[in-house]
């Protein structure tokens, strides 16, 4: 996936401005900036549901509006931040659901289908809930069926909009992980928007940061995930420490509450 000159605005305020950028195959990407820097509206913009204020967005070289959206369909997967599940269907149908790219002119689900759907739950530890309504699990159950829809669409590039929200710790760095490797074994690309900067650092092999103001810095997390960086960023001094070969981030001792 590339942008060419990307702009994005709400209302008059700049969110980004000239985005110059490309995902490759196997790089996993942690999107990183303060409420209401254009996080969620980028990954909008990326997918095809919001148009861009301007610049263009290409998918495997070709202009993101070229692509029928059958085809598209099988070149990302969308994870959106919230959900509203209106209807009661279970587990296994909500990732079926996203299976539907697959089927051409069927009208049910074929045993491949089945396949790959219940390798998503078991991955996201989720393959006993199968049958259960999805208005029953709690917010973390539910949101790793929502990641596991998203595994069974079985796209080369994943957009995912805090994927390791409601989640316990666990399956936050289990989630994480499972991302990691996807990315490793199986040439992923992966683009997540998180404000957790550990976790993301831990999955991430490169990071892009939105300001706030239009301006943007990208490139691998050695680079970008600097403490000046995300203090800019931000807007609120960070610390790195070092343990081990790990790098921790947490909040200045200086406070802007005083």
């Amino acid at each position: 996936m590339q942008t060419i000159n990307l702009s994005l605005r709400i209302g008059s305020r700049a969110l980004v401005t000239g985005l110059d950028w490309q995902v490759e195959a196997g790089q996993s990407w942690c999107v990183i900036g303060r409420n209401g820097a254009g996080k969620s509206t980028l990954l909008r913009t990326l997918v095809g549901l919001r148009q861009a204020d301007g610049g263009a967005i290409h998918i495997d070289g070709r202009p993101l509006a070229d692509w029928p959206l059958t085809a598209l369909a099988r070149q990302r997967a969308y994870l959106a931040q919230g959900r509203n599940d209106a209807f009661g269907y279970r587990a296994i149908e909500t990732v079926l659901a996203a299976r539907h790219p697959y089927q051409d002119d069927r009208y049910w689900d074929a045993e491949d289908d089945y396949r790959v759907a219940h390798a998503a739950l078991r991955a996201l530890d989720v393959a006993e809930l199968a049958e259960r309504d999805v208005r029953t699990l709690s917010g973390g159950e539910r949101q790793r069926v929502a990641i596991a829809a998203s595994l069974a669409q079985e796209a080369p590039l994943l957009l995912l909009d805090e994927p390791a929200s409601a989640l316990d710790l666990a399956h936050q760095v289990g989630v994480m992980e499972l991302l990691a490797r996807l990315c490793r074994t199986q040439q992923k690309s992966v683009v997540l928007v998180s404000h957790d900067l550990n976790l993301a650092h831990s999955v991430a092999s490169h990071a892009l940061l939105l300001m706030g103001d239009g301006e943007w810095q990208a490139g691998p997390v050695q680079d970008v995930m600097t403490a000046d960086l995300l203090s800019r960023c931000l807007g609120y001094p960070i610390d790195l420490v070092r343990h081990g070969k790990r790098t921790i981030f947490i909040p200045a001792e200086e406070s802007y509450h005083e």
